[in-house]
């Protein structure tokens, strides 16, 4: 590639995109990113309501070397840029029986509470976290950054995959370990947290767990719009150019090379090498479309299984509410059948299971003084699975939620409520493209893992990469973390002379 070509394009603000760009940067290809919101993050996205900031998506940040890798690229530093605080404990877990487990980093503390429950799980949870470490050594440390391009890179590590019965879901190998009911729901639903069914995903997953106690459960000072800002001024700091409020029209391709990117007002850019952070079927069946590459992949694409949707509730108080924690799930009275409904049911559920968000307990620049800042989200089929019109739906399921937090968890809720907003699978559709309102794309089954995922780099198109939750590894910040180096390694390389 001469020199002039050394250009990429990233379409997309997100994690990943931005994690990419900086890699790219930083090895001293130009680039620039296209972003068609007015702020950059995606699912990071920053909402701020009377004085209130909320954090629109992921506000769980885990193995934080993988950010700090982006800033050593060129001798930096993240410290400089972005305060972690950590979380302690990582997340407390609720019952509706009244039954709580604070799953924390202590090993004690853990084996302390397992045994107060079911003193026959301790010696269970210490062999469970073993296999979890095991699976973290092979399928994120060895694995987790290493592009699938071809079913051969796929054979090799066979081996190791089936030793750890990789084909099983993460529930099933839970439940050789843990014989609880409500343990076994502990240590099984992180799988949720990356769009998986944890009677479906594959146990590979089950690595979430030893990940989180190497680690540590972190959280942004400022909330995590304030990482997204970090990585945006580490990128410019590096010659990078970020464009907002500009939206692809389309990627223009020849035969089997992409040349540039068209914008919505009609301008073309030309670049070397363009990566899409973008909705992997939007990319597709949107940006490539007219090309036989866009019409047969986008063909092939949605004919598989993409994880559930979310309905998310951003609130603020004009009280705070010190008793909870940072990070609670509040599991409903069922969990395998709401699971199983969630996705596969075409109708929306009675009860549900929710994920609360409180970060004012440890950052109180959230909220005016006094106050505090929420969200809680309740995973709900995406709108492939049931055909419902959030429109009507969405304001109804809002106030039942509050209502269920107000009367359970957060007394005083409704009155003392000063803002709200909710954002549907309508708005996961409209506002961030995402294929049937899915929440994060691919659903992570172990038969659309690893190779048999959309590959970082396109099979016919020489030019052409993804990269975040829809490739390989997957979502969650680490996983779109991660996919940013596997297809950054491949685009340096193609970028050599």
């Amino acid at each position: 590639m001469t020199n002039h070509e050394k250009t990429a394009a990233v379409i997309g603000a997100g994690f990943g995109g931005l994690a990419l760009a900086i890699r790219l940067q930083s090895a001293g290809i130009q680039t620039t990113i296209y972003e068609k919101r007015d702020k950059p993050g995606g699912r990071a996205y920053v909402y701020t309501d009377d004085g209130f900031t909320f954090d629109a998506g992921p506000t769980v940040i885990t193995d934080p070397d993988c950010l700090e890798q982006l800033w050593a690229l060129s001798g930096r530093v993240l410290s400089d840029y972005v305060t972690l605080l950590p979380v302690t404990p990582f997340y407390q877990l609720c019952w509706e029986d009244g039954y709580r487990f604070d799953y924390a980093n202590d090993q004690a503390e853990i084996d302390r509470q397992i045994g107060e429950k079911s003193p026959e799980d301790v010696g269970g949870y210490r062999r469970f976290l073993a296999y979890s470490e095991d699976l973290y050594r092979e399928g994120y440390e060895k694995l987790g950054t290493v592009p699938f391009l071809n079913f051969w890179s796929m054979i090799k590590v066979a081996p190791q995959l089936m030793r750890l019965e990789s084909h099983r879901s993460v529930y099933s190998k839970v439940s050789q370990f843990i014989k609880d009911d409500q343990l076994r729901q502990a240590f099984s639903f992180h799988s949720l947290l990356v769009g998986g069914n944890p009677f479906r995903t594959s146990s590979i997953y089950g690595l979430i767990h030893a990940l989180e106690r190497k680690g540590g459960v972190w959280f942004a000072k400022g909330g995590t719009g304030a990482l997204i800002a970090g990585m945006v001024k580490l990128f410019e700091d590096l010659g990078g150019t970020l464009h907002l409020n500009t939206e692809i029209d389309r990627i223009e391709a020849q035969e089997d090379r992409v040349t540039g990117v068209v914008l919505k007002d009609g301008s073309r850019h030309v670049f070397g090498q363009i990566a899409s952070n973008a909705d992997v079927v939007h990319t597709y069946k949107h940006m490539l479309r007219g090309t036989a590459r866009g019409e047969s992949n986008s063909r092939s694409l949605e004919k598989k299984s993409f994880s559930m949707s979310l309905f998310v509730i951003y609130f603020g108080l004009k009280t705070t509410h010190p008793e909870l924690k940072h990070h609670m799930v509040l599991f409903g009275a069922r969990y395998r059948d709401l699971i199983s409904e969630i996705f596969g049911a075409d109708s929306l559920a009675d009860d549900f299971s929710l994920y609360l968000h409180a970060p004012s307990v440890t950052d109180n620049s959230l909220a005016p003084p006094g106050s505090s800042a929420y969200y809680v989200l309740s995973p709900v089929p995406h709108l492939g699975t049931a055909d419902i019109d959030w429109s009507v739906e969405g304001p109804k399921y809002r106030d039942r939620i509050l209502k269920y937090l107000n009367d359970r968890y957060i007394p005083g809720l409704l009155e003392d409520l000063v803002t709200v907003r909710h954002f549907t699978p309508f708005d996961f559709r409209d506002e961030l493209n995402a294929h049937l309102g899915s929440a994060f794309s691919v659903e992570p089954i172990l038969t659309q893992s690893a190779f048999f995922r959309p590959h970082n780099r396109d099979d016919q198109i020489s030019n052409l990469y993804i990269v975040g939750a829809g490739t390989h590894p997957g979502a969650g910040i680490p996983g779109v973390v991660g996919s940013a180096k596997a297809t950054a390694s491949l685009m340096i390389k193609d970028a050599e002379p």
